[in-house]
């Protein structure tokens, strides 16, 4: 069953479903909004209040509405799509998670585990963190657990 809430900053003027679908409420008659794709693969919708456009991706409406979600600007808590399809903006596809927890949800690479890569040229599994957005290297290991051991470590000194 489809539900409609209204839209934080646009109460009584436009509403997102709970199945990904935006309303205009505006001269008392209800209207579909066309959703377009934007650059990144994302549907957005572009809003109007007081004369002035905004265009929103669909999801950060959605888990506005219904995860009561406030998105600050940075970017630590983010609205992910559950099965990877930036298209599917169902609220039962969406979920609020880290920006970490995001980056290595759906890793796949040489080690099963989140910061560890295998390097070719020392021949041993790698460890890595991103802190601040800059990447440091935590050391190189003969074992990939004991690598994964010293991202886990540098994460619980960092949290």
């Amino acid at each position: 069953m489809e539900i409609f809430k209204d839209i934080p900053g646009y109460e009584g003027i436009y509403q997102v479903s709970n199945l990904g679908r935006v309303k205009s409420l505006k001269f008392n008659r209800e209207k579909i909004l066309k959703l377009r794709d934007n650059s990144n693969g994302y549907l957005q919708v572009n809003l109007c209040c007081e004369r002035k456009f905004k265009a929103i991706r669909v999801h950060q409406l959605v888990a506005m509405a219904f995860l009561n979600h406030t998105p600050d600007g940075t970017m630590k808590i983010i609205v992910d799509h559950k099965d990877n399809d930036k298209l599917n903006n169902r609220l039962s596809n969406l979920q609020l998670i880290s920006a970490r927890y995001n980056t290595s949800k759906d890793k796949k690479g040489s080690s099963k585990y989140t910061g560890v890569s295998w390097s070719k040229a020392s021949n041993k599994w790698l460890s890595t963190i991103a802190i601040n957005g800059k990447i440091k290297n935590l050391g190189y290991f003969n074992c990939e657990l004991a690598a994964a051991a010293e991202y886990q470590k540098k994460l619980a000194e960092i949290n």
